[in-house]
This record gives structure tokens, sequence and C-alpha cells, in this order.
């Protein structure tokens, strides 16, 4: 990792213990730093940082407006003048200068100590997302747009892409139907837009609950034991949300709790059912219109996945050949069971606390152990350092740039070979009020490289760690380790693409395919190499993560995941079939789904998980598989081109230029299968899992 040295102008490499402890001091001292200089510029950035709620709504009009202008202007050409210039290439520089600038708008809304900004900033999106809801709907720009794929004009394979994209966006908005199919769109749109809500309403006003004395919720820790509220005879009142529900499935040592919580929690909202099943219905219908002969094929269209049929296939495939180790898990499982509770029968609401159980003994992981030895500066220092080595990228903090909070750092990201300036990102990862709850990436500014114009990516990774506990650095627990490194792939990923065109570029890409290279770079949280890199323990951090500690985490990853990894299959395949067949029974379609799929985990009576899936109601309605598709995809990179050298720079860069740089212009798939020299592949995913076990 390259960092430039204090009282020098030249820049020196650090590298191992040395590099690590540096870096993790000069983040402290860079923090105190930054208060007392005068904020600069950051050169190629149009983001805006610091604005007033008065300028948020100037900019969101004044980007309004210009928007109108040029829509207008590519309209007014006549059919038969279509051409590059005056059609793709307005378009294009609108979409370039515009992002940022509604990125500016919007990102204070999530971050911002202002109330008044962050309603000023959700305004603006509101305002922002309608004017793009109707541009994407302008017939007359379609028209134009349409006819220059007629003619050609001689466009680059890229303009090619960008042309297609902008068509396809214009038809499943409905623009080429005739005007009473287009008002039928609208109908359809708006019921499905209120019965998604509704759903999620229904499980947010849920306030059902079940009480239980102390006795019968043995296991579980103290301090969650005294967050729970109590009845008026004393017992402890357990609320149907996943946050309570979690973990008394995961610890609670009463069998009859367990059962009861597991029952409760999945007969919610019964009446949603009901709604889940208009709702297909009118997605179906939606579909049709659009030219689709069902909604799973209209969802997965314009996905890597391309049809319905090969998500079926993937998932069936992947589910059987998962059958023989789920088998073996459930065997286990049922054994420690009876040594343990007598003979009551295995059921699916003991899955996750025996799971546990078992996982416990075989690798006995002292998880807040580990935590002493993850304070947060050093594992920063050690993301920049395995992204050095991995990719051939050199961090700078930019000192004095203008931020919105003092917590917040700007890092410039330079190419270690040519020492060309590649993109930036910031840093918010410190808890404070008012700021978004959770831990992602936002992309503030699209990179792109065309006719040699070129504009810098930048990204923005958000989370909510404590900054200082009792004095002390913060602390990061094992599995906020794994999330800030999913999220740094999002941003490396950002930060290294560099197609013809924003719209093409940066995180907005193929769902089923943008998530795979931040899966990709979890595996370095499992390598005994990288961990050493990011541990150390917090009162002398030369003293990493011992060897074997990151051998056991490396097997506790994996180790009884078929079961669990069948269950989520379940859930994916149930969202196919109900998005890709007509009148499905629900009720039916559950019981007669769930026993081939989970190999003998029986279904718990009375429950219909249907009434409370949210994800198949709004959001991953028809793409419900595309986690684990990802996560398939990710385990091929790793075990094929990584696992015998986790720090290979030439294969890192191979992936960086054939996998992160194209952007959306190419097909994933064969983005993929240029890098692999073949096509993707399940096996080393099944492989994974049956080694550990």
């Amino acid at each position: 990792m390259a960092k430039q040295k204090r009282d020098r102008n030249n820049l020196i490499a650090l590298t191992g213990a040395a590099a690590l402890v540096a870096i993790a001091v000069n983040f402290a001292i860079s923090a105190i730093n930054n208060k007392h200089r005068k904020k600069k510029d950051v050169p190629g950035s149009k983001v805006r940082v610091n604005l007033s709620a008065s300028e948020i709504m100037k900019l969101a009009e004044s980007i309004i407006n210009k928007s109108k202008q040029v829509h207008d202007a590519v309209a007014s050409i006549p059919l038969d003048k279509v051409v590059y210039v005056n059609v793709i290439l307005p378009l294009a520089e609108l979409e370039a200068q515009q992002f940022p600038l509604i990125q500016s708008c919007v990102f204070p809304k999530w971050l911002s100590a202002s109330e008044d900004v962050r309603k000023a900033s959700a305004e603006a999106e509101r305002k922002i997302d309608a004017h793009i809801t109707m541009c994407r709907k302008r017939e007359d720009v379609y028209r134009v747009v349409k006819a220059l794929t007629v003619t050609g004009d001689g466009l680059t394979t890229d303009a090619k892409s960008f042309t297609r994209f902008l068509v396809r966006e214009f038809e499943r908005n409905g623009v080429n139907l005739t005007l009473s199919k287009k008002e039928e769109l609208q109908r359809l749109t708006a019921n499905i837009d209120e019965l998604s809500m509704q759903y999620i309403r229904n499980l947010d006003d849920d306030c059902s609950f079940l009480l239980f004395t102390d006795m019968e919720l043995e296991g579980l820790p103290q301090e969650f034991l005294k967050s729970l509220e109590r009845s008026e005879d004393g017992k402890r009142k357990i609320i149907m949300r996943s946050h309570q529900i979690s973990p008394v499935l995961e610890l609670c040592k009463v069998g009859s709790t367990r059962r009861a919580v597991a029952i409760s929690y999945g007969h919610r909202c019964e009446t949603n059912v009901t709604i889940l099943e208009q709702l297909i219905q009118l997605r179906h219908k939606l579909a049709r219109l659009l030219g689709f002969a069902n909604y799973a094929d209209y969802a997965t269209d314009d996905r890597m996945a391309k049809s319905s049929s090969k998500v079926f296939e993937f998932l069936e495939i992947l589910s059987a050949n998962l059958n023989d180790l789920a088998y073996r898990e459930l065997s286990m499982l049922k054994a420690l069971k009876k040594k343990e509770e007598g003979e009551s029968p295995f059921g699916m609401e003991d899955l996750s606390y025996y799971v546990k159980r078992i996982k416990d003994q075989q690798f006995h992981i002292n998880f807040g152990l580990i935590r002493q030895y993850l304070p947060i500066n050093l594992v920063l220092s050690g993301i920049f350092k395995i992204c050095q080595d991995l990719f051939g990228l050199g961090f700078k903090e930019v000192e004095g740039a203008a931020v919105w909070h003092p917590d917040v750092q700007l890092f410039s990201v330079s190419d270690l070979s040519s020492k060309e300036l590649v993109g930036y990102f910031y840093l918010d990862l410190y808890s404070r009020v008012g700021k978004y709850a959770h831990t992602c990436v936002i992309a503030l500014q699209n990179g792109l490289l065309n006719s040699g114009s070129r504009q810098i990516p930048i990204a923005l990774l958000v989370s909510q760690f404590e900054k200082e506990v009792d004095g002390h650095p913060g602390l990061l627990q094992f599995s906020e380790v794994v999330n800030l490194f999913h999220e740094f792939g999002h941003v490396v990923h950002h930060i290294c693409n560099c197609a013809s065109f924003s719209k093409l570029s940066g995180l907005r890409l193929d769902p089923d395919f943008v998530e795979i290279p931040a899966l990709l770079m979890e595996n370095w949280c499992y390598e005994s190499l990288s961990l050493r890199l990011i541990s150390g323990f917090h009162q002398d951090i030369t003293k990493p993560i011992k060897d074997d500690l990151c051998k056991s985490l490396k097997k506790w990853r994996c180790s009884f995941s078929a079961l669990k990894l069948k269950q989520e299959i379940f859930y994916c395949l149930f969202d196919q079939i109900i998005h890709s067949t007509e009148n499905v029974d629900i009720n039916g379609l559950f019981k007669h789904l769930y026993p081939k799929v989970m190999v003998g985990l029986p279904l718990l009576r009375g429950i219909n998980p249907a009434s409370c899936f949210p994800r198949t109601a709004i959001g991953y309605e028809a793409t419900c598989y595309s986690h684990i598709w990802s996560e398939v995809f990710a385990a091929d990179i790793f075990a094929s081109k990584f696992h015998d050298d986790i720090f290979n720079l030439q294969t890192g860069l191979q992936f960086r230029n054939k996998v992160l740089a194209p952007g959306r212009g190419k097909d994933p798939l064969e983005m993929l299968s240029d890098f692999l020299g073949r096509e993707p592949s399940i096996q080393a995913f099944l492989d994974n899992r049956a080694v550990i076990n």
C-alpha cells in the first residue's frame, strides 16, 4: 500500500506489518488534522456536498429543467435526420452530467445531521424520480431513438448497447403500446403498487406477540431478556419481529418455546395470502401486456439468467446436488436433539438452534475474543493492502476535502503501475443520530471513457460502526468485517468500471451480476494470510489472529449449510412457480413443494409463509434466486482463480480488466466465461461444502 509520507514529497511503498501499523496510526492522525485545514475541491468531481435545504431544491429544479430541454430537443429531430450526434450523444452526455448532481440532492437524506436538509433531500428525490419516470414514458423521444436502431448510423458496439438499453427501458414502460393498453398498464401498475404496499403495511402493523416465563426462555442471554417488555404477570413479551424471533430460534434451549414462536411467526397476517394471489394475477396481466408469457419471464428478461426456465434449471440442479449432504446433516441434527431433548421429533423450528449447537461443539469459536483482534482502523488498512496487492491499486487520503461530517474521509485510488488516477471514494463509517442505519455503497458519480473523454468514478461507503468504546478504538464483530469486505468489493467494482456510457457504468448493472464481485471479496475474510493482515490484538496490533483460529473460521463458514441452503432454494422455487404459472393454489403449492425440496424436514402445521414473505411482495418478485446465483458464481471464480494464490497480482489484474471494467456494455456471462476460460459452473460451490462437511 502506498502512502504519502508527511514530511516528504516522494511516495514510499510500505508493506507488511510496518505498512499496517503506519497506516492505522495515520487514520487517527488524519482525522484530527483535517479539522483544521481549509476545504478544497476534488478534481474531476461534479458531486456537491454540504448543500443547504434551499440549495438542494434549487439544484433539483435545475436538473429537471435541463433534462426537459434535452429530451425536447431530441424529440424534435425528424425521423429521417436521426444520427448518433443529435440523438444518443445528447442523452448520454445528459446522463453523465446529471447523475452526480442527482446523487448530490439525494444522498443527504441518509446522512445529513440536519432534519431540514434530510426533508429537502427526500422531497427533491420524489420530484426527480417523478420526472425521470415521465421521461421514460415519452413516446416522442422513443420514436427518435427507435429510428436510430433501424438506420444504425455506424454505431459503435458500446453505442449499440446503450441504444438497445434505452429502447428496452422505453418498451418495458409500455411506450410502444396502443393508448388503451397504456391506460391498462397504468392501472395495473397502480394496483400492483398499492397491493404491494398493503402487504408490507400489514406486516408492519402486526402487533402479535407471545408471553413466556424466564424458564421457557432458557438459553437466551440476560441482556436480551432485559430488553423485552414484561406483561402484568411478569412474563416476557416476544413480539413477532425478526430481531426478537431470530435469537429465540437460535439460542432458546426449550423446544416447545421454539415451536410456539415458529408457528406464531409463520402464520402472521393471513390476509396477505389473498393479497399475494391478487398481486400475482395482476403481474401476469402486466407481463402479457408487455409481450411476455408470464411475469417471471418479464422479470428475468433483462438479467443474466435471461429466462424463468434457466432459473428453474439452476435451482433444481443445485437442490438435487445438495440432497445427500442435507440428509447427512439432518441425521446428525436429529441425533443431537434426541440426546438433548429425548424423543421429541425434529422440526424446522429446531434447525437454527441445532445447527448452531453442532457448529459450536465442532469449532469452539469465541467471536467475542475475535472481536478484540479487529480494530476498525487496522481492518481498513488491511483491506487497502489486499486490494493493492490483488488489483494493483493505491489508496491515499485526500486531505482537506469538503465533507459533510468530521468523521468522513475521502480517498483517491490510483493505478500503481501507471500512477493514473482511477477514482475516489468517501468513507462515512461511524454511527450518529439521523444517519442511515445499515452498511451500503452509494454510487455518487459513474465513471466513463468515451472518445478520449474520461469521467472519474466516485463511490460512498456508509456504515454505522462505533468509533470509540470507553476511550478505546472501535472494534468490529467478525460479521461486520465480512460485511465491510463485501461492500468494499462494490467500491472496487465501481471505481474500476470504465464503460463508454455512464448509464452502463457504476453499480447500475445486471442485478444477477452486480453482487458477484462483492461476494467474491468475502472469501479473503476466511483465508489465513489475509486474516492475519487485517487483524491485531487491540492492545498490541502486532499480534494477529492465530492460524488455527483462521482455519477454524474457514471450516465454520460452510459447515452445516446444506439444509439452510435447501430452505432458501425452496423459497426461490416457490417464488418462481407462482410467477410463472397461472391460478396457483398457494396453500397447496407449499404442501406439495416443501417435502420435495426439504428432504425429510417436516413443514410446521398451521403456518403459511406466503403471508409473511415480503421479498416476493415487493423488491424481489420472481428474482429471489439472484443472491444464490451470485454466490455460486463467486465461489467458482475464487476456487478456479484465487484459491491457490490469494494475492496473485496477474490474476487480480485480469479480473479487474475482464470483469470489473467493462460495465453493462458486455454480456455478464461472456465476461465471466472470458475470465474463467469456460462457462461458469456450480461445482466449486458444491465441492466446497462437501469438503468442509
